[in-house]
């Protein structure tokens, strides 16, 4: 069974949202199937965000313990079980950056240059079903700032109060811009 074969990566899909339904019927083994089959790729998602192994791994447990109470509310017509994961963790991460942003603030901005990122971001870890050829495929029809946009707020975890302050634009141009973007997005997948 390779990576890219599309029964086996169906055949996952599927398992993971059998699992979710389980969990969603109080099932802890289907937890624990979905930790093992996600696990890896959501601590990527969180710690890209959160530049911390310590952090991620608290947003991990986090997001597990979010799973476990939402389960009911995930709809496989609406999301693949992994994005619907790692939207969760992606959200997670962003809050927890935003609560610990103050213990930081203080520290010259200067010092993050410094810093060396040597993992993989997290458009590259999901890169790896059809899911995701389809849906980098379909960022590659959008307007370059729009694509841009959308990595740099889902997959690199800026706020949109961050991108309006580095692209110099109003805030709610960059919410547009964005809600746009996604709306071309969506279309695009459902095809």
């Amino acid at each position: 069974m390779e990576r890219g074969d599309p029964t086996a990566e169906a055949r996952r899909r599927r398992e993971l949202v059998t699992a979710l339904q389980a969990v969603a019927g109080g099932d802890r083994d289907a937890l624990r199937e979905i930790y093992e089959r996600t696990g890896a790729k959501l601590f990527g998602v969180c710690l890209r965000i959160l530049g911390s192994r310590e952090e991620a791994e608290d947003v991990l447990q986090d997001v597990y313990l979010t799973v476990w109470n939402k389960a009911h509310s995930f709809d496989p017509a609406r999301a693949s079980p992994i994005t619907w994961l790692a939207t969760i963790a992606r959200n997670r991460s962003i809050d927890r950056r935003r609560a610990v942003a103050p213990r930081v603030a203080d520290r010259p901005m200067e010092e993050a240059f410094e810093v060396a990122d040597l993992g993989p971001d997290a458009l590259d870890a999901l890169e790896s079903g059809d899911d995701a050829r389809r849906l980098k495929d379909c960022l590659g029809t959008l307007e370059p700032k729009a694509r841009d946009a959308i990595i740099s707020a889902f997959y690199g975890g800026q706020t949109y109060e961050e991108l309006a302050a580095i692209g110099r634009q109003p805030l709610g141009t960059v919410k547009s811009t964005i809600r746009r973007a996604l709306i071309r997005l969506r279309g695009c997948l459902e095809t």
